[in-house]
């Protein structure tokens, strides 16, 4: 009997690429708010057992109808961005939304087609070749273009016991078992009796693995510092995207947040405010701040708020302590379209036509302070940046406490303030630091450092968050290393595989 890697490869068919764009598009399912992680497994199971036989062209198409299955369920949000808080008609929202997902699908045609090609009739190629391959095309999405780090894999494990080995190997290590277990059981179930062993082996390998992340949980990567706990609020204003930036609501707002923070300057020793809190740069706001600043002063109290700023003609998205300590932050990861245009001079003329409502932020520095409050030192992000796992280990080092501010209004009722929070709570456990996250209408959130809320308020909801966060010291594996072991590891993974693989013979 031939073995898989000798058998040609099938001819397509539609209900192929069908089944792979449903399976893709259960992606979200591992993930937050439904956490059915099972079920990463077995999607990645079904890409696994669609690209056993088939050739790299017909793998780039199955890999194109997987990745653009998972996106159009799994950031389904873009269109309520566009939509409903971007101005965008729907008639020309539901196109862009689904070429937006249908181009992010490329990536994961790339990763299929790269592993039919060169990969898979290795020796190790169909199982360790696969996880590798697939983690490598998920940190490919973290930096091409600026990076779209989102529905990674390695995320629906924050609740399980494979947990335990975020500390270690971070995310994508989470994703490589993922992807490990998923091919191991597709060859299970698909391949020849006399060749069943190598994918049993591995699959109870991965068992073995998850079984170990309860080991390593009961370890105590950071340990809790003599500080006393600081006392934060935060202002969760709830105000709508389409009212945020409207002149007519500015006093308004100012008048809101100014009434929010005087029922907490007494009882807190850090009042924090969201992103782009006050609709106006800085400077143009000084005096608000500086009137807050004295009422914060008064009560012995310290402020941090979300401003835009501008600095040498340059505009930047910050985080900026306005009493109480110093230090002022700039977003380095902006958001494509949303912060800056790529490319502006040549299409900022069509995208007149779209009448999309598009920032000119500039990048801050890859070597900004934290921000300091009380003796406090708190590593800082912003909205989005709290997806990106080794610009968050970075900051996260010689750090108290992790601290993110976002604006996820632009979510509306969507699964994406679950997806974002998740995001956030996997870096606190990456790091063994607690986190402060603080929106403007949710979710709005205390972490601990094993990655669990701890406190939180409903989202859509006026209110305040309160509660105490304890420093630590000390850092974990991966905020030392970060993702380079386990990047390295599938560069050796995919290396082996491919010598394996011009080793065999190949079909006619």
């Amino acid at each position: 009997m031939d073995t898989p890697s000798l058998q040609s490869p099938l001819p397509l068919k539609f209900s192929q690429l069908l089944f792979l764009a449903l399976a893709g598009a259960c992606i979200p399912l591992s993930l937050a708010p439904f956490d059915w992680w099972w079920t990463g497994i077995l999607v990645m199971a079904a890409l696994a057992a669609g690209l056993n036989r088939a050739g790299p062209k017909h793998s780039f198409l199955l890999g194109w109808s997987f990745g653009s299955g998972s996106f159009l369920t799994g950031v389904s949000w873009v269109y309520i961005a566009m939509h409903d808080f971007g101005a965008t008609p729907a008639y020309l929202a539901l196109p862009m939304t689904a070429v937006f997902c249908v181009f992010l699908g490329l990536v994961p045609a790339l990763f299929c087609y790269a592993y039919s090609r060169w990969v898979r009739d290795g020796k190790a190629g169909r199982i360790l070749g696969f996880a590798a391959i697939w983690v490598l095309c998920e940190w490919l999405r973290g930096w091409l273009f600026t990076g779209f780090p989102w529905l990674y894999l390695g995320y629906g494990h924050l609740h399980t016991a494979l947990a335990g080995w975020s500390p270690v190997v971070g995310v994508y290590g989470l994703s490589f078992w993922v992807a490990l277990s998923g091919a191991a059981l597709a060859q299970v179930i698909i391949a020849p009796p006399s060749a069943k062993r190598p994918s049993v082996v591995a699959l109870l390998g991965c068992a073995l693995l998850f079984g170990q992340g309860y080991l390593l949980a009961q370890n105590e990567w950071t340990q809790a510092t003599a500080k006393e706990p600081l006392r934060i609020s935060a202002v969760q204003s709830n105000i709508s995207q389409e009212k945020k930036w409207a002149y007519t609501q500015y006093w308004a707002t100012l008048e809101l947040y100014d009434q929010a923070s005087e029922k907490l300057w007494a009882d807190s020793d850090l009042v924090i405010w969201p992103e782009a809190a006050i609709p106006a740069l800085y400077h143009s706001a000084q005096s608000f701040f500086d009137y807050i600043a004295e009422r914060a002063a008064a009560n012995n109290s310290a402020l941090i708020t979300g401003v835009p700023t501008r600095f040498d003609e340059k505009m930047h998205n910050s985080a900026m302590v306005i009493s109480g300590g110093e230090g002022i932050y700039h977003k380095q990861r902006l958001v494509p379209f949303g912060e800056y245009v790529p490319l502006s001079s040549y299409i900022q003329g069509l995208l007149k036509i779209f009448d999309l409502p598009l920032s000119s932020f500039s990048r801050g520095g890859s070597d900004q302070a934290h921000l300091s409050v009380k003796g406090w030192q708190l590593a800082p992000s912003i909205c989005y940046e709290i997806a990106y796992p080794d610009l968050i280990a970075q900051s996260a080092r010689d750090s108290d406490v992790l601290f993110t501010i976002s604006n996820d209004a632009w979510f509306g009722h969507s699964i994406g303030p679950d997806q974002h929070m998740q995001m956030a709570q996997m870096r606190a456990l990456e790091n063994g630091r607690e986190l402060i996250r603080v929106t403007s209408t949710g979710i709005s959130a205390i972490v601990d450092h094993h990655g669990n809320i701890r406190t939180r308020v409903p989202s859509f909801t006026q209110t305040a968050l309160r509660g105490e966060v304890y420093a630590r010291e000390g850092s974990t594996p991966f905020t030392r290393y970060g993702s380079t072991p386990i990047i390295l590891l599938c560069f050796v993974l995919i290396l082996c595989a491919r010598i394996g693989a011009k080793q065999s013979p190949r079909p006619s």
